[in-house]
């Protein structure tokens, strides 16, 4: 059969093992339903499976993130085929964890109901990024049927967690020597190649108040109140990081095409318990992207500052300094040299498949490709669906996308082994 028949008789099996991998709601610590479905997928294509149990002390290593919570009972899920030491050999990666919902009524249909609405799939992690492990399959299903023998080197399939919020899960499957002469990744690209990400890191900012009866408010202290000048701090602190970045000594040409790379986020607000009173604390969890100049540290210590200087402007903050610490990513600048072989010969894929050049691209976000490049001199980049509203209300993917990533990544695999020897 011809491969790309063969994609297209097999894309509703692809869509219909998407539908099951959304229907399993794996945010952050619920993960394993979403990975015993996959397992059982890569099992019946050959693949033998691990549960891979991230280290308890992960969040000792200098490189991951501040873990989120217990990793008791949640583990990596890990498919291995082929020899590894037969020829070159690869990664597939991609992470099964995704985010909360948020407010279900936003939503047209529920979150984590599957739902087929004029050519896409609706659903919580349907694009980010469940949609890439559906391509990933289907091409290696449609090679199975059309090219018998095609992989002739190991192929490693790794199903991370905590992509979302620390990058443990893939630094963990790569610690434990899970590794390839490449890695791809398979995150929402809309079929562009993407090739570096931007540094990142999460942090927490607690502001004290003084706590009453809505009655003496005047007498009181309202934290929330008292987050203002901090907002306005951290607005002012991000218009500087990309002035600089513009024109500045923290001027990165790799991002050049992004004008606002660095973009500080207040994803996260907490204070108080009842209308009537005035609330002890506030808190606010901000994602702040930095320039690659800075480590995580300087970067924690830049922020620091300039919160001080919005304090002393204020009476109660500077008598009561908000305290200030990291609590997830600690995530790396990354990029990939467009001139390695691994891009070459997925560009060309994507010409041999759709007739035109992809589009070679990096964000102001980040991806786990990043610890291949960094700590295991891996080359790694990634490739996958057209997606809308990632991290939002209605999130989908495009499933033609899907079947179109399947023909680029299938011709992929099939030059990838073929073209020989690891590098």
């Amino acid at each position: 059969m011809d491969l790309d028949d063969a994609i297209e008789v097999a894309a509703d099996r692809a869509f219909r093992l998407l539908e099951r991998l959304v229907a399993q709601p794996s945010t952050l610590g619920h993960e394993g339903g979403a990975q015993e479905v996959f397992a059982h997928e890569l099992e019946a294509a050959g693949f033998t499976t691990t549960r891979l149990a991230i280290p308890d002390d992960i969040g000792a290593d200098e490189f991951a993130g501040v873990p989120q919570l217990s990793y008791a009972g949640r583990y990596d899920l890990v498919g291995q085929r082929g020899d590894r030491n037969a020829g070159r050999s690869l990664v597939i990666n991609g992470h099964m964890d995704v985010v909360p919902a948020d407010d279900p009524s936003r939503w047209t249909s529920p979150p984590f109901t599957p739902t087929r609405v004029d050519g896409w799939l609706v659903g919580r992690g349907a694009g980010d990024m469940k949609g890439g492990f559906a391509a990933g399959l289907l091409a290696i299903w449609a090679l199975d049927q059309s090219h018998p023998g095609w992989q002739t080197g190991g192929l490693t399939v790794v199903s991370a967690i905590e992509e979302e919020a620390t990058g443990n899960g893939t630094l963990a499957a790569g610690r434990a020597g899970y590794l390839g002469d490449a890695a791809l990744l398979l995150e929402p690209t809309d079929l562009e190649i993407l090739l570096g990400g931007i540094s990142i890191i999460w942090i927490s900012i607690e502001i004290e108040g003084l706590s009453g009866h809505a009655e003496s408010a005047q007498r009181s202290v309202n934290p929330i109140l008292a987050t203002l000048p901090i907002i306005d701090a951290l607005l002012r602190f991000e218009e500087q990081m990309n002035a600089d970045h513009s024109a500045g000594p923290d001027s990165d040409p790799a991002f050049s095409a992004i004008a606002h790379p660095y973009n500080v986020n207040v994803g996260k607000f907490h204070a108080g318990d009842w209308a009537s009173s005035v609330p002890s604390t506030a808190r606010l969890d901000v994602r702040v992207g930095h320039p690659a100049s800075w480590d995580s540290d300087v970067a924690l210590t830049r922020v620091r500052a300039a919160i001080e200087r919005a304090s002393t402007g204020d009476e109660w903050l500077a008598a009561h300094p908000p305290s200030v610490a990291l609590t997830g990513y600690r995530a790396q600048r990354y990029m990939q040299d467009p001139a390695a072989d691994v891009v070459a010969i997925l560009s060309d894929a994507h010409e041999d498949a759709h007739g035109f050049a992809p589009a070679r691209v990096t964000i102001g976000s980040t991806t786990d490709a990043r610890f291949y490049l960094n700590q295991f001199n891996v080359p790694a980049l990634a490739y996958g669906p057209r997606t809308r509203n990632m991290h939002g209300a209605d999130e989908a993917v495009d499933l033609s996308s899907i079947v179109e990533c399947a023909k680029t990544v299938a011709r992929f695999l099939l030059a990838w082994y073929r073209d020989g020897t690891a590098q």
